[in-house]
Parts: structure tokens; C-alpha cells; sequence
């Protein structure tokens, strides 16, 4: 069985297991306890464990990307990147708002459900607040003045600043040091990327375990209630994925979409599969490189900060989910107080971690910013693992929009000074 379908397996039998659990046992003394001691632990366990590997991944992949390229390919190319970034990270949350306040999601939650979320527990851990809402201050925070601490706080943003500003450093010094240094990181990049396969290996029973936790003790009523919310996300992400991605390509990429959706679909697939950017990224360098014949300097820089950068759908999940609870609690949103959102969506996209759930310490920063009660995440978490699937896949198909973008005008033939090598991604 491959992996995408040992997901879906684990999906269906902790959904239909946790929801007949509640049917059967209701608020039963051996159902809490299992939930408690037994597939909640598991589903912590997991995601954790992916945490756990979020900031050397993240570092590494970056300072190996940028540590191959020369000066003025880091300006040329990491320009035309981030602005795209922007531009179409501002188009994703923007359409999500809109659809957010036309549809009303939240509208008529009742109190039970409510209440039901208050009593589901959660390990997530807010990122840290931004120091003011100006956006001239929040430009200013991304530079951070101790890497470490910026690190251990879960600060991403600030991680990718230094790491660029690292990874620049090391391309442009020329020395037998600096040459072993980049030989080291591509073997921490290369170690960790290891360490995420091994426990995606795990994702079915994580995801089971969740799915089961959540369900056994929200029931189907609360499921129902949160259908209109799940249709939201997925419309969403569609009409970004195949209106404005099929647009940029055909406009931006000069290729036809439906092609280039064809010669993707082995990284979507994985992107579905894997719920991690950072873990479908060796699938996507080889379908940039051997599908869409990208050169291999643009494929390596673009996808490689892409997948910590390039977040569309993460920015769009983001902004959709904190209005969404908004109106579930009645909390009045002013177009103002939607304007600083979607900006902090944007931002966070850019610094998100590009794993399983990396998105919800940035939602629950969001809710205690406009007083949200942070406890509604507990609606979401039993429906995350499989829009994060979704979101994922538009993060990745984003990222090869833009790697496709990026290569117009660059030679095919850029050579790559000093770049060791590597047989994962060749």
C-alpha cells in the first residue's frame, strides 16, 4: 500500500471509529481514559516529533540553497521570488477574507459545540506576538537580534531572515573552510530530511489517533456543524489553485496549465500524502528538473526557500480559520482589524514551518491579537490534518508556479560554482 493510501486508511479509521466510540460510549469513564492515555498521547507524540525537526530543517535547506548561488543570482533570482511570494500570498488571503464574510461560515455555532472546544485540550503553543501591528514594525522584528533565542521562541520569520543572511555569507566566501561548511549543511539537510521520512512513516496511526481523540469526543453533531467551515477552505483553494495558478502560468510561465498540472502531479500527489512542504520537496526539485526542464539553479533556490516561504495556502487557511472563529464567538472584526490580519497572514505564510499543524501556533497568535477565544482551535483540530493535505498541495503547486515564473529569462546552462553534490535530488 503507498503512502497517500495508508493515509487516507488512517483518515477513515480514526473518523469512523472516534465518531461511533461517541455514538456508543458517550461520555462513558474507559472512553476518556482511552483518549487520554492512549490515542491522544500517540497523536501529541507525532506531531511533535515533526516539530521537533521544523528549525534544523528549516535552516539547512535555506543556507544549502542560497550557499550554491552566486551574488548576483541571489539578488536576480530572490527579488523576482519574493515578490511573487507577496503579491500572490496577498491574492490567496484576500480571496479567503472575501469568501469568509460572503458565506458565513461561523454563523450558528451553538453553545454545546462551543463548550465541547473548551474541553479539548491542546499542547500547541501560540507563536510569539508581533511587538506592535505597524507594518513598518513588524519589517523591523523579522530582523532578529539573537538568532538563538529567535530559534527556541519559534520565531520562523526571524529564522529565515538569519538564514538567508547566512547562507548569503557563506556563497560569498571562497575558502577550504567555508567549502566544508556547506558540505556540513547539505549533511544536516540531507540528515534531517531522513529523520521526516521516517516519521511520516508514522502519520497514519499520528493522524488515526488524532482523528479518533477529537471525534470520540465532539461527536458527529459538532462535525456537521463544521462542514460549511471545511467547504470554505476547500473552495478557496481551488479557485487559487486552478484560477490564479492556471493564470500564472499561462501568463507569467508561458506554458499551458493543463500540462503543467500533468507534469506536477507526482509532487502534488506527495504534497497530499506527506502534509509537509519540506518533505515533498525532493519531489519537487525532480519534477521541476525532469518534467518541466527548469534550470537546475532556479529549481534549487526557488523551491528550496519556497517550501519555507512560498505558503500560500497556509497564509489562506490562516486568514480564513481566525475569521471564521471570529464569527463563531461573535467577536467584531472591523475592515481595519481584517486589513492587519491579512497582513499577518501574509508574514506568517512567509514563516510558517513547512510540516503537519505548523500553521495553528501562528492561528492561536492571531486570536489572542483581536481577543478570539484561543480554546476554538479545539473546532478545527479534528478536520486539520486533512485541509492541511489540501493546503499543502497548493503551497507545493505554488512553489513550482513560481520556479517556472523565476526561470523565464535565465540560461539553462547557469553552471553552479562550488556546489557539491547531491545524489538525492540529482
Amino acid at each position: 500500500m503507498k503512502a497517500h493510501q495508508k493515509m487516507l486508511v488512517g483518515i477513515v479509521v480514526g473518523t469512523v471509529a472516534g465518531l461511533v466510540a461517541h455514538a456508543v460510549a458517550g461520555d462513558a469513564a474507559w472512553l476518556s481514559w482511552v483518549v487520554t492515555n492512549v490515542t491522544q498521547p500517540v497523536g501529541r507524540i507525532f506531531i511533535r516529533l515533526l516539530l521537533m525537526l521544523v528549525v534544523p530543517l528549516l535552516f539547512a535547506a535555506l543556507v544549502v540553497g542560497i550557499g550554491e548561488l552566486e551574488l548576483r543570482q541571489i539578488g536576480r533570482l530572490g527579488l523576482k521570488t519574493l515578490g511573487y511570494t507577496v503579491v500572490f500570498s496577498g491574492f490567496a488571503v484576500l480571496l479567503g477574507l472575501l469568501l469568509v464574510n460572503l458565506l458565513q461560515p461561523g454563523a450558528g455555532f451553538s453553545e454545546a459545540a462551543r463548550e465541547a472546544a473548551r474541553n479539548t485540550p491542546s499542547t500547541l503553543k501560540a507563536a510569539p506576538k508581533p511587538g506592535s501591528s505597524s507594518p513598518v514594525e513588524i519589517l523591523v522584528n523579522m530582523v532578529p537580534d539573537n538568532p538563538i533565542r529567535t530559534a527556541a521562541d519559534g520565531d520562523m520569520i526571524g529564522l529565515i531572515v538569519f538564514a538567508l543572511i547566512f547562507g548569503t555569507g557563506l556563497a560569498l566566501t571562497d575558502s577550504p573552510g567555508a567549502r566544508h561548511l556547506r558540505q556540513t549543511m547539505q549533511g544536516l539537510y540531507e540528515v534531517m530530511m531522513r529523520l521526516i521520512d521516517g516519521v511520516l512513516r508514522l502519520a497514519p496511526f499520528g493522524v488515526a489517533a488524532l482523528l479518533f481523540s477529537v471525534m470520540a469526543q465532539l461527536g458527529v453533531e459538532v462535525l456537521r456543524q463544521i462542514l460549511s467551515y471545511v467547504a470554505v477552505v476547500l473552495l478557496a483553494l481551488g479557485l487559487h489553485m486552478f484560477v490564479m495558478y492556471s493564470l500564472s502560468v499561462r501568463f507569467l510561465g508561458l506554458r499551458s496549465p493543463l500540462t503543467f498540472f500533468r507534469d506536477i502531479r507526482l509532487a502534488m500527489i506527495t504534497a497530499f500524502s506527506t502534509a509537509s512542504s519540506s518533505a515533498t520537496l525532493p519531489t519537487a526539485l525532480k519534477v521541476a528538473e525532469e518534467n518541466l526542464k527548469l534550470p537546475r539553479h532556479v529549481s534549487r533556490f526557488v523551491l528550496t526557500a519556497g517550501a519555507a516561504m512560498n505558503q500560500n495556502g497556509t497564509a489562506l487557511f490562516e486568514g480564513v480559520t481566525v475569521l471564521f472563529l471570529a464569527q463563531v464567538y461573535g467577536v467584531p472584526l472591523s475592515l481595519g482589524d481584517q486589513a492587519v490580519i491579512m497582513f499577518i497572514c501574509v508574514l506568517a505564510g512567509i514563516g510558517t514551518a513547512g510540516v503537519p499543524a505548523g500553521s495553528l501556533p501562528v492561528i492561536l497568535m492571531i486570536l489572542g491579537l483581536f481577543n478570539i477565544p484561543p480554546e476554538g482551535i479545539g473546532l478545527i483540530l479534528g478536520v486539520d490534518r486533512f485541509l492541511d493535505m489540501c493546503r499543502t498541495t497548493l503551497n507545493v503547486t505554488g512553489d513550482l508556479a513560481a520556479a517556472l515564473y523565476v526561470a523565464r529569462g535565465e540560461p539553462a546552462d547557469e553552471a553552479i560554482p562550488e556546489a557539491p553534490a547531491d545524489p538525492s535530488t540529482s
